[in-house]
């Protein structure tokens, strides 16, 4: 049997469950939004079903009794969403709720958080507008604590990565991530704070979002969906979650050229020696219990909008109703001699990541491009290799992106960790011996010795295969959206990587943004319009890299800037950079200050405007953000 997330078979369906929710502007940035030490009091927390899940239990997307309705090529279909029945008391074991006092309401001023411990577990609790509110103190992503985070309009932002989510129900708003945070219910009694949670609530620190499933699967064709989504990154992932999430229960099939299921792609440089199922973002249960069908090792060659088929490079032909392109991009290769020989990588997969980790343990590495990927691998191999050289066109690293002083702050960085940098030149040939790599020649003359070789220099939009289609793609070969994620061709999205769309933070300019949050967004924006929600996209850019135990954050959106101020020590590597363009901070970057990128990016999400002025006049000085 192929399964769930196998190539389909002919004659065969491909089961269910296959392969998926102020005062002045600036603080001090040594402060940035720390509290004050946690006071003695009292608190009782209750996990609750927030009230919007209840209703999607019960109630369809407009407002009517279940079962929903929707169409799907003129055809009237019923659905149901999965039966979660909520009883009077939502603690169906007494065993599993634990209470605790954690503050005197006069304990916590309107605005502060703050983690209180329940004996098994912690919770956030915060005081916004005169009411309490418990969540899940962790961020579901990578475990940041938001007591650190950024608390503005009703959400609290996540200190490292940027994702936000909502004080009152524990949605998640902006990204990376995919789960939402527990909500647990605060009661007050004779002005002390009471919080009742559920033990496991308070160990696993996430939540789930209530999902439809779908409906007949086996009266399904083989051939025939209603959703397809050509890609298993971040985006459509996303996609597919946000349509259950909505209570859509027709069919949804993902397909990718990957082998695995969807995975956490950032982690192939930084984390390189993690193997697939410890970077999986969902379970294949998940898939299985949510009828996400995911077809593995497939490659579509050709899309036909007229008949809305997409041809598969097999011969395979799946015809479907609404579809999103998310293909991300592909690595450049170098066009040198001896390119192709053994032990010559691009990271695309993590069997790459693994087989390099091996291959370069106490041996000479050449990594070709300082891109994020050369050098967060450049980081992780440092102690790893006997040695590791970073050849590079530019004269300093991420130049173009952070600026040349952050540059060569990070640049100063690698050295000491005993990384060797050949700068300004590029690589000529590389030289084997018995098949295998010896010597990376460059053109500046310089022989490298060799092991492995990884190339970093770029990669380019995995469109080719839509050039014929009609489906509006630029120059550069990205596919073109607007605000909804919508193409020139009706019922058809695209998002993540491989896209250009208006960025709201630049006057609706059309960028690619090729960030892991960003992508995210993408496939929720895309999702919603697919349901005809008219939903916009407006986030705020939002990145981090990680090398040597160190991370730089970065906000905005800073192609073209003019100028950076700098605010600390870059020697130290302590600083808040921020960038400039004529009169405007358009991007923000920092390291060892957090959480003032993640405080950056709510300013900007409120459309406010950050001028150069305010921040150069705050050199040496304190900094206020709100």
């Amino acid at each position: 049997m192929g399964g769930c997330f196998s190539k389909p078979k002919p004659g065969m369906l491909h089961t269910a469950g296959g392969c998926w929710r102020g005062c002045r502007w600036l603080c001090d940035l040594c402060l940035a939004l720390s509290l004050s030490p946690a006071l003695v009091v009292e608190v009782k927390i209750e996990v609750v079903i927030p009230e919007k899940e209840r209703n999607k239990e019960e109630m369809s997307p407009n407002g009517k009794a279940s079962p929903l309705i929707y169409k799907v090529n003129g055809t009237t279909r019923h659905y149901h969403l999965e039966e979660h029945p909520i009883a009077g008391n939502p603690y169906h074991n007494p065993k599993d709720v634990v209470e605790a006092s954690v503050c005197h309401v006069k304990d916590l001023e309107n605005g502060q958080m703050r983690e209180v411990d329940l004996g098994c577990g912690k919770a956030l609790l915060i005081k916004d507008n005169g009411e309490f509110h418990a969540v899940g103190h962790k961020c579901p992503h990578y475990g940041a604590p938001l007591v650190k985070g950024v608390l503005s309009k009703g959400r609290v932002r996540c200190p490292w990565h940027g994702a936000c989510f909502n004080i009152g129900t524990g949605d998640i708003e902006d990204f990376p991530g995919l789960d939402s945070l527990p909500r647990f219910q605060v009661k007050i009694e004779k002005e002390k704070v009471y919080i009742r949670a559920s033990k496991q609530a308070l160990q696993t620190q996430r939540r789930t979002k209530m999902m439809a499933k779908c409906i007949s699967l086996s009266n399904y064709n083989l051939s025939s969906t209603n959703v397809l989504i050509i890609g298993a990154g971040a985006a459509g992932l996303v996609c597919a979650e946000t349509l259950r999430q909505e209570g859509f229960s027709d069919r949804i099939v993902m397909c990718t050229m990957d082998r695995h299921l969807p995975y956490d792609r950032p982690k192939l440089s930084k984390s390189m020696d993690s193997h697939p199922e410890q970077i999986a973002l969902r379970s294949k249960e998940f898939f299985c219990t949510y009828d996400i069908e995911v077809l593995t090792e497939m490659q579509v060659a050709a899309v036909d909008i007229k008949s809305k088929i997409a041809v598969f490079k097999d011969g395979f032909k799946m015809e479907y109703n609404k579809l999103l392109i998310a293909t991300g991009n592909m690595p450049k290769t170098l066009s040198c001699k001896g390119k192709e020989m053994e032990n010559v990588f691009n990271i695309r997969t993590p069997e790459d990541a693994n087989r390099v980790v091996k291959l370069a343990t106490s041996k000479n590495v050449v990594i070709v491009g300082a891109s994020f990927l050369g050098m967060e691998v450049a980081a992780y191999l440092a102690e790893r290799a006997h040695s590791v050289s970073l050849v590079e066109l530019e004269h300093v690293p991420f130049k173009k992106f952070f600026g040349e002083r952050v540059g060569r702050a990070v640049m100063k960085m690698f050295e000491n960790n005993r990384v060797k940098f050949y700068m300004q030149t590029e690589v000529s040939e590389l030289r084997e011996q018995e098949g295998k790599l010896k010597e990376v020649v460059l053109k500046s003359g310089k022989v490298l010795r060799a092991d492995v070789c990884v190339v970093g220099v770029g990669a380019v939009p995995a469109t080719a295969f839509l050039k014929q289609s009609g489906i509006n793609i630029d120059s550069k070969g990205f596919v073109v959206v607007n605000k909804m994620m919508q193409t020139n061709i009706p019922g058809v999205f695209a998002a993540g990587d491989a896209v250009t769309f208006p960025l709201a933070l630049r006057n609706n300019k059309k960028v690619n943004v090729p960030h892991w949050q960003m992508a995210h967004m993408h496939g929720r924006i895309a999702a919603l319009n697919m349901l005809a929600h008219g939903t916009e996209i407006s986030t705020v850019p939002y990145l981090w890299t990680a090398m040597f135990g160190k991370s730089i954050r970065y906000a905005g959106h800073g192609e073209g800037f003019d100028d950076v101020v700098i605010q600390g020590d870059l020697d130290e590597l302590k600083f808040v950079a921020f960038y400039t363009k004529s009169d405007e901070v358009v991007a923000v970057a920092s390291m060892n200050y957090d959480p003032i990128v993640s405080k950056v990016a709510e300013v900007l999400t409120a459309g406010r405007t950050i001028r150069k002025r305010d921040v150069e006049s705050c050199r040496g000085k304190s900094i206020a953000l709100c």
